[in-house]
């Protein structure tokens, strides 16, 4: 059990180096060249690497698997599971290995080995699209070779538990998601493991009892990485805690590879969902312990560029106000992440813990009338901002933007209450040997236990740190009518500045006067009606000239409106 001391969590983490086991892996898709670009290799490595993954862990117990699903093919699921040792199973006689013994039925018979999976190892390859790589690799003549590759890997769980397991995902994932769009990220270990030191250095003593039940939440769980990594955490500090992991994910390549993990890590496949987060809440009904998510920037949740029906789905659940999901408010319609924020808030137990990344939006975004504004008042009223950590820039794969983690609270220490703590762990980084996309600096384990220092001492002193009240960042606006003094004569003195300055220039042009007059052709309409007008204007100005002649000194104020 890991020891706490002033708040940090002494993890002593084995240092894990599967670089190696991943190139070999990625080496692999030299074997895909001509028949795909490099930048979708991944669609088949990743795949690939979990249908291996599964058949050696299935291997010990494979045999008897297939022997009762020939006895009875009706055999109930569950007591399948409970022979595989797995809540998944192969019932198909066919391996990678013996695939390879018929080369030119190999596409036929490995459609066949799939559909021998349990129904919810389906969904994953149905996701990935592996029957369509199955016949363009069979087509461009290299399903073969490999599928014979991967028949030869050892991903034995007695050589890869399923911590270095997920080590070896990561390493692929990684390099598979540096390509995607911004605001879709794969959150580095890194990160991750920041965010949970910081979770878990207060407010979880409780954590610590014998067989406690942890319920864990990330609404946009990508691939399963902050879950993975809360649990590793968890069950270091308690190896008898039962932690129940639950996740939402919309991009279908990234659900189907975070299900395949959870599935080894002897999670309820149930608890791991393809869904919406902005349309549905899928553990309506489960109050979480810990929270944490990195939800994609900039995704509009209502108009043209909105998923189809994300906007109806966002205001039915407005109009149950604070009952529902979002009654602080709506964000503008462009970037979701204050929606991301609320349903969070929503989901976390009566002393529930989060911590959410964001960029910059979520801070700034809004006046004091609009709907971000009312949503922050909201959060800051009730008190559960805890602390915004300033994050370097290059922190994440495919994109350089600065990023900031919110920790919030539901069970605040005395000293936080009704206070926001602000760090600035921009310059906390190690850089990179070699950048990886975008990705150029990393927290180290040291970096790790100095951001988590300065937030458990809460040290205002500290040039990293500032402590405000929360009533600081709430403010109203008003607008204000105040009187303009304005002093105005017309005297001598003054009409002479203007004629001086040329300021009257526009009214009366003499030389326009004398251009138009003596020219000897018939002037145009329009000619006529501006010489016209300005000798209009010099009598106006003559005029002027004369009445103060008469009448010197008159000076008025005038009042105007000025809206300040």
């Amino acid at each position: 059990m890991s020891k706490v001391a002033n708040g940090y969590i002494d993890f002593k983490e084995e240092t894990i180096n599967v670089s190696a086991e991943a190139n070999f892996i990625w080496s692999i898709a030299n074997k895909l060249r001509g028949s795909y670009m490099p930048d979708k290799y991944g669609d088949v490595i990743i795949p690939m690497t979990i249908i291996r993954r599964f058949e050696c862990a299935l291997e010990p117990t494979k045999e008897m698997v297939v022997d009762m699903h020939k006895k009875n093919p009706s055999y109930p699921a569950k007591a399948m599971e409970r022979i595989a040792g797995y809540q998944f199973y192969n019932t198909s006689e066919y391996t990678l290995k013996e695939l390879c013994n018929e080369p030119d039925n190999i596409a036929a018979n490995f459609k066949e080995y799939i559909n021998g999976f349990s129904a919810n190892v389906h969904d994953i390859f149905r996701e990935l699209e592996m029957n369509n790589h199955i016949d363009k690799m069979n087509k461009d003549g290299c399903l073969y070779t490999v599928v014979k590759a991967f028949s030869e890997l050892d991903l034995y769980p007695d050589t890869f538990d399923s911590i270095k397991m997920g080590y070896i995902f990561e390493d692929l994932i990684g390099r598979f998601f540096q390509n995607i769009d911004a605001g879709q990220f794969y959150t580095g270990r890194d990160i991750i493991r920041m965010l949970v030191s910081v979770l878990l250095a207060e407010g979880c003593d409780d954590l610590f009892d014998e067989g406690k039940v942890v319920t864990v939440c990330d609404q946009a769980c990508g691939t399963g990485g902050m879950l993975s990594t809360a649990y590793s955490y968890i069950k270091h500090m308690n190896p008898s805690a039962d932690v129940r992991l639950f996740g939402q994910e919309y991009m279908g390549t990234s659900w189907a590879v975070g299900l395949a993990e959870m599935l080894i890590k002897g999670q309820n496949a149930e608890n791991f969902r393809h869904a919406d987060t902005f349309k549905e809440d899928c553990f309506r009904d489960v109050k979480m312990r810990l929270l944490l998510e990195n939800p994609p920037f900039g995704t509009p949740w209502s108009g043209s560029d909105a998923k189809a029906g994300q906007e109806e789905a966002v205001r039915k659940e407005y109009n149950k106000g604070l009952s529902g999901r979002w009654g602080a408010g709506l964000p503008g319609g462009g970037d979701g992440q204050l929606l991301f924020m609320q349903s969070a808030i929503s989901k976390m137990a009566d002393n529930g813990r989060a911590a959410i990344i964001e960029n910059g939006s979520p801070l700034f975004t809004g006046g004091v009338s609009s709907g971000e504004s009312q949503i922050r008042r909201w959060m800051l009223q009730n008190d559960l901002i805890e602390a915004i950590i300033a994050m370097p820039t290059d922190l994440f794969y495919n994109t350089g933007i600065a990023t900031y983690a919110w920790i919030l609270s539901k069970n605040k220490r005395p000293e936080r209450k009704g206070y926001v703590q602000l760090i600035d762990a921009t310059n906390i980084y190690h850089k990179l040997r070699k950048p990886m996309g975008n990705k150029k600096v990393e927290f180290t384990a040291e970096d790790r236990k100095t951001i988590t220092e300065l937030y458990t001492n809460m040290d205002a002193s500290s040039d990293l740190v500032q402590i405000h009240k929360n009533e600081e960042f709430m403010y109203r606006e008003y607008t204000v009518m105040q009187p303009l003094q304005r002093s105005y004569a017309i005297d001598e003195e003054r009409i002479e500045a203007m004629l001086s300055s040329g300021a009257l220039s526009s009214l009366y042009d003499e030389a326009k006067v004398m251009e138009l007059e003596n020219k000897t052709e018939k002037l145009s309409a329009k000619e006529e009606k501006k010489l016209q007008a300005i000798l209009l204007n010099g009598d106006t100005v003559n005029t002027q000239q004369f009445h103060v002649e008469e009448e010197t000194n008159y000076v008025f104020t005038a009042k105007v409106k000025n809206n300040k």
